[in-house]
C-alpha cells in the first residue's frame, strides 16, 4: 500500500515507519521537523519506496494513498506549551486537512490520540467509556483539548462522510529516538543519571504513569489500522509504576550514587494514569510483550551512544543489571 505517515520523523513516527518499510510499503514521510529529526529516518532517504516531504500540516497538501497515520503534534509538555497556539492550530487544523485528504482519496485514517484526553482522571484505571476531566483553560489544554477536538473531528468526518477512521489513544510511550530535552520523565531522567546530575522527582514522586516500550506500541497501531474497529482504543502497558519507583529503577540501572531532588508538582499534572487495555486485548489481540528494565536497558543504551561525551557516568556490566 501507500501509506502517509504525519510526523514521521519523530519519535513513534519514525519506528512505525521502520515497520511500514520492513513490510514492503510505500511510504511517504510528511514532517515540518519541529520535534522531528532528519537521522530519525536517513537510512530511508534515497530508498525508491520512500519519500520525504517537508510540510507543516496546517497547510493542506494534495497526495494520493491508501492508509494515513496522523501522528503530526508535539506531545511532551516543554514542546506543546512552548507554543500553544501552534499545538491547538495542529491538533485541529492539521486534523481537517488530513481528514480532508482522507475523504477525497478515500483513504483509511488513523489518529493518534492521547491519555491526555482523559485529563486528571477521576476513574481509575482508564477505560475508553470515561469521558475525562480536562481543565479546558490549563496550560495543558492546547494538548488535551486539541486532541479532543481531533476526535470529534474524525468522528464527524466518518459519521457524515464515510471516512474510515481508526482512533488510538497511546498512554505514555517510551524508547530509543526520544528527544533528549522533550521534558518526559524517562527521558529526564535517564540524561541527568547519565551526566551524573541529580534525577528530578515533581511533588512527591506517588503520581502513577504506564510506560509503553515504542515497538509494542507500533504493533499496537498497525493492529488498529488492519482491523475493524474505530475504537477508540487505549494503547499503553497496564503495570502501573509511581514516578518515584520509576527514579529509583533508573538511578539503579545508572548510577547508584547518583541523588534525587524533589521539585513542585506542574500545574494540572495528573495523580494517576493507568490504562485498561481491555479493547486492545480483545479486539486487537494486543498488550504490551517488553518488561520496563528490559525497555530502560534499551533506552538508556541509546542515549548512551547519541549524548557521547556528554555521559560522565562509565557503563556498568550487564551482571550488574
Amino acid at each position: 500500500m501507500r501509506i502517509l505517515v504525519t510526523g514521521g520523523a519523530g519519535f513513534i513516527g519514525s519506528h512505525l515507519i521502520d515497520r511500514l518499510m520492513q513490510q514492503g510499503h510505500e511510504v511517504i514521510c510528511l514532517d515540518n521537523f519541529y520535534t522531528g529529526d532528519k537521522r530519525n529516518i536517513l537510512k530511508w532517504i534515497g530508498h525508491p519506496y520512500f519519500e520525504l516531504i517537508r510540510h507543516d500540516i496546517t497547510e493542506p497538501i494534495r497526495l494520493e494513498v491508501d492508509q494515513i497515520y496522523h501522528l503530526a503534534c508535539p506531545a511532551s509538555p516543554v514542546h506543546y506549551q512552548y507554543n500553544p497556539v501552534k499545538t491547538i492550530k495542529t491538533n485541529v487544523m492539521g486534523t481537517l486537512n488530513m481528514l480532508g485528504l482522507a475523504k477525497r482519496v478515500k483513504a483509511r485514517f488513523l489518529l493518534a490520540s492521547t491519555s491526555e484526553v482523559y485529563g486528571d482522571p477521576e476513574v481509575h484505571p482508564q477505560s475508553e467509556e470515561y469521558r475525562g476531566n480536562v481543565n479546558t483553560i490549563g496550560i495543558r489544554s492546547c494538548y488535551d483539548e486539541g486532541k479532543r477536538v481531533a476526535e470529534t473531528l474524525a468522528f464527524d468526518y466518518h459519521r457524515q462522510n464515510d471516512v474510515e477512521i481508526r482512533v488510538a489513544r497511546i498512554f505514555n510511550t517510551y524508547g530509543s529516538r526520544m528527544l533528549e530535552n522533550d521534558g518526559r520523565v524517562v527521558s529526564n531522567l535517564v540524561v541527568q543519571a547519565l551526566q551524573g546530575k541529580p534525577l528530578t522527582v515533581y511533588g512527591d514522586g506517588s503520581q502513577t504513569r504506564s510506560f509503553c516500550y515504542v515497538s509494542d506500541l507500533v504493533e499496537g497501531l498497525m493492529r488498529l489500522m488492519n482491523g475493524e474497529h474505530m475504537g477508540p482504543v487505549n494503547l499503553g502497558n497496564p503495570d502501573e509504576y509511581t514516578i518515584l519507583q520509576l527514579a529509583q529503577t533508573i538511578q539503579d540501572m545508572i548510577n547508584p550514587d547518583v541523588a534525587l531532588k524533589y521539585e513542585p508538582l506542574p500545574q494540572d499534572d495528573p495523580r494517576r494514569r493507568q490504562p485498561d487495555i481491555t479493547r486492545a486485548r480483545t479486539w486487537l489481540g494486543w498488550e504490551p510483550t517488553i518488561p520496563l528494565r528490559e525497555g530502560l536497558k534499551l533506552t538508556i543504551d541509546d542515549f548512551r551512544e547519541r549524548l557521547g561525551d556528554r555521559v560522565v557516568v562509565p557503563a556498568r556490566s550487564v551482571s550488574a543489571l
